[in-house]
């Protein structure tokens, strides 16, 4: 019995010292600079993981390729937010003339500026930095645009706003619309356009906002309308979601609105979400060329109406909160995991590929990014007295730019890579 006890003894130290000396000319190789790049690509995946515990600086980000993004093994979902002030935004909302009031929030009185300086720093790599001039070349020649309600405005004049940095005068233009608006890069013969559609499908809301959400009726059967514009269009980023979050059932109809009062039904909002969001895959399925258009869906952006949410009892919603939430995986009131889930559910079941951008959890964490009280409501910026008053007046659904959408347009930026 002891001789075999012997022999794989034997076998394990030669097989410790061979590792050893392996390791050691590694470390040997690495010292004198001579890693090949085939090696560094096989190690990858756990430098990356080792990597991305570290803070951002301005030097490993450009340098250390270990941090290279793929959609395919990096989840963006898990991860947090790295305060960088030595990152400055491409743009504020003083030198892009193309910003709303309603997402200006220097100009509106807001004074500190942390909350443009942190970036999302994903677990196992880095996303890559945003540069105009290669989303300026990865666009040549198409059409980008963005389909939904205010957040998803917000969204695309982030983009406008990125790619205008690096656009020199006279070679740009700017069309605004009620229901489609064009942004032109001239040289690179690319538009930048956004088409309002709150709900993606036809609603008595799309043309004059019913501002009482109980007497909005969904034609969940229709998105004609809105789709007239989305034809031709090589990249399509649609998303839908705070506007179905106005109460616990809603009033869906099939057919023509003449059928008024009597032809609609009150559905539970999962189902009529359900309904509405089928039958914009349906119009995709059918219409959408997946050789010639990419398609993209922008997640839930959650709203932080409830400052117990995070702990903050004393608190007034979002109002005066100055850093992210730091724990992680918090999930707050404003984001329904049901209406994920068919989102998830109905883009699954689709023919044409539909790639999800996850912008939920990461920016559940942003506290600090909503337009608070330094915005304007019904077209008119508030008053003393109204920011006085954050309980009925801060928006914590809206988000300031610079700011958190430029995360959203980074993500996506970084598919089209």
């Amino acid at each position: 019995m002891g001789s075999p006890r012997r022999g794989n003894l034997s076998l394990s130290v030669i097989t410790v010292i061979i590792c050893a000396l392996a390791i050691i000319g590694l470390l040997y190789s690495e010292a004198i600079s001579s890693f090949s790049s085939s090696t560094i690509l096989r190690l990858k995946p756990c430098a990356r993981r080792n990597g991305a515990k570290n803070s951002v600086t301005e030097d490993n980000y450009a340098a250390d390729d270990r941090f290279e993004f793929d959609p395919e093994e990096c989840s963006l979902v898990h991860g947090k937010w790295v305060f960088n002030s030595s990152v400055k935004p491409l743009y504020s909302d003083r030198t892009c003339p193309y910003l709303d009031r309603q997402v200006s929030c220097v100009k509106n009185g807001r004074f500190d500026s942390d909350y443009r300086h942190w970036q999302w720093q994903p677990d196992d790599c880095m996303l890559p930095r945003f540069d105009p001039k290669i989303a300026l070349r990865r666009l040549k020649g198409k059409r980008l645009m963005f389909v939904g309600d205010s957040l998803q405005r917000g969204q695309w004049q982030s983009m406008v706003c990125l790619l205008d940095s690096v656009i020199p005068e006279g070679q740009k233009s700017m069309k605004r619309g009620r229901f489609h608006s064009v942004f032109k890069a001239k040289e690179y013969d690319a538009t930048i356009e956004f088409n309002w559609a709150p709900f993606l499908i036809e609603s008595n809301s799309d043309v004059h906002i019913v501002a009482d959400p109980k007497k909005r009726i969904l034609k969940v059967d229709s998105v004609a309308e809105h789709a007239k514009y989305w034809l031709g269009v090589d990249i399509l980023v649609f998303n839908t979601y705070v506007w179905w979050m106005s109460g616990l059932r809603t009033k869906s109809l099939w057919g023509s609105f003449a059928n008024g009062e009597e032809g609609y039904q009150e559905l539970e909002t999962p189902v009529s979400y359900t309904i509405g969001l089928k039958t914009w895959a349906n119009w995709v399925d059918s219409n959408v060329n997946p050789n010639k258009t990419r398609v993209f869906f922008t997640t839930a952006s959650p709203t932080h109406l409830k400052s117990a949410d995070w702990g903050n009892k004393n608190g007034t919603k979002c109002f005066n909160e100055t850093k992210p939430i730091s724990k992680k995986g918090h999930w707050g009131s404003g984001s329904d995991k049901r209406m994920m889930s068919v989102v998830a559910s109905v883009v699954r079941s689709m023919k044409v590929p539909v790639t999800l951008i996850n912008i939920t959890q990461l920016s559940e964490y942003r506290i600090d990014g909503h337009t608070s009280v330094y915005t304007e409501l019904g077209g008119k910026l508030l008053k003393d007295e109204e920011k006085a008053d954050p309980l009925h007046f801060a928006d914590c659904i809206h988000w300031c730019l610079p700011g958190v959408p430029d995360t959203w347009n980074q993500i996506l930026y970084a598919h089209l890579l």
